[in-house]
């Protein structure tokens, strides 16, 4: 998904392939994900899961810490202001 304000350069949803790929990483299902969220009082099903990691779903600003928490990596890397940390 490219971002129309940029040139058509980079993506337009850096957190979805990020979310995806921490996961991944950590062997998770979206739903063991969920409930990651949930201990941290984040109410995110795994369907929302899903669309997050296709870009369908935007993120919020609270969702965002969590989903840092949960997958034990920095909201920097997740926003795409950091290569590392994920």
């Amino acid at each position: 998904m490219k971002n129309p304000h940029s040139g058509g350069v980079g993506p337009r949803n850096v957190i979805a392939s990020r979310v995806r790929k921490a996961r991944l990483a950590l062997d998770l299902t979206q739903d063991e994900l969920s409930g990651c969220m949930a201990k941290r009082h984040v109410f995110v099903d795994r369907v929302a899961i899903t669309m997050v990691e296709n870009g369908q779903r935007c993120v919020f600003h609270f969702e965002l810490r969590a989903f840092a928490e949960a997958l034990k990596i920095d909201v920097k890397w997740l926003l795409g202001m950091v290569e590392s940390g994920g």
